[in-house]
């Protein structure tokens, strides 16, 4: 038996596809990971600028009158990307009562939404041997500039924060700390995902030239790179010896000015062919023997394949 199509009918029709969408939505987004390594920022324009990359706050004894420092003038700007889904549902799936079958689909794109964030943050991760960040080097680099002087003059020393062989480089395994309130990457939010529907012959061309209904997401949103000095990349083989040379690598790292860090190396990220290795590292062995257990939470990432 045919369904009469009213205006009402798709309204509710849609409501429930959104809700779908929206609980979908809300589960995923429970699971997701990319918060680990990286800090969300909320953005109100077309992309974010962050001048205030590459100084590292401090304090110092208050003699005489206060000294001003101004915000380093890197420049550095994450402009946000927008991103889309659509699906379309034949008017004859609804006439013919078969509207619910496509719930599963609402399902899958509000997953899909959730875990966006997930893709852009880890693909950038795997990007930072090519993409430059603020200090105008690629993120993992083997000559970030830091200069002799607290105002980013003086002579300058070339500092690296990855370990790449110069034959036959591993799998990339990465070493971040994720204490700070900046974390080593940004994701930059301008939207919330949104979905909504076109459903009306008389305001829609597509609607009525191709007789289905529309249902699309809406995303405005993309990832950056925070402080290099809280990441170190690595395609040495995964050793307690590499290991230990990256967390002292990063331990000694200095400010402009050589002003200590205290950089804490504190999670351990590494794709799956990995995994083995990393548990073996940072795991205390029966013997009590393995002297980097516990040194790093250990993240295997699945994006990293």
């Amino acid at each position: 038996m045919a369904v009469s199509i009213t205006p009402a009918l798709l309204a509710a029709l849609f409501a429930g596809y959104r809700a779908e969408y929206q609980k979908a939505l809300a589960a995923a987004q429970q699971t997701t990971q990319w918060a680990k390594v990286a800090t969300l920022v909320p953005s109100s324009t077309s992309e974010n600028i962050y001048p205030w990359l590459g100084q590292f706050p401090t304090l110092r004894e208050w003699i005489g009158a206060r000294v001003l420092k101004d915000m380093a003038a890197h420049g550095y700007a994450i402009k946000n990307r927008k991103f889309e889904g659509t699906v379309t549902i034949e008017r004859d799936k609804v006439e013919d009562d078969l509207a619910g079958v496509f719930m599963p689909m609402f399902t899958e794109m509000g997953r899909a939404a959730a875990y966006h964030p997930e893709s852009l943050v880890f693909e950038l991760l795997k990007a930072g041997f090519t993409t430059a960040c603020y200090d105008g080097q690629n993120f993992f680099d083997e000559e970030h500039p830091v200069y002799e002087n607290t105002d980013g003059t003086g002579a300058v020393t070339s500092v690296s924060n990855m370990d790449v062989p110069a034959a036959d480089p591993g799998p990339a395994w990465f070493l971040l700390d994720t204490t700070r309130a900046i974390k080593p990457l940004i994701f930059q939010e301008r939207t919330k995902p949104e979905i909504t529907s076109k459903t009306d012959p008389n305001n829609s061309d597509h609607v009525f030239n191709h007789d289905v209904y529309v249902h699309g997401v809406r995303y405005r949103c993309n990832a950056g790179f925070g402080f290099w000095q809280m990441a170190y990349a690595s395609q040495q083989p995964l050793t307690g010896d590499n290991y230990g040379k990256a967390r002292a690598a990063m331990q000694g790292f200095t400010a402009d000015g050589g002003r200590p860090m205290k950089i804490k190396p504190t999670l351990l990220v590494v794709p799956p062919q990995l995994e083995a290795q990393a548990r073996k590292l940072l795991v205390k062995d029966e013997n009590g023997g393995n002297e980097w257990a516990g040194t790093a939470e250990l993240f295997v990432c699945d994006e990293l394949v």
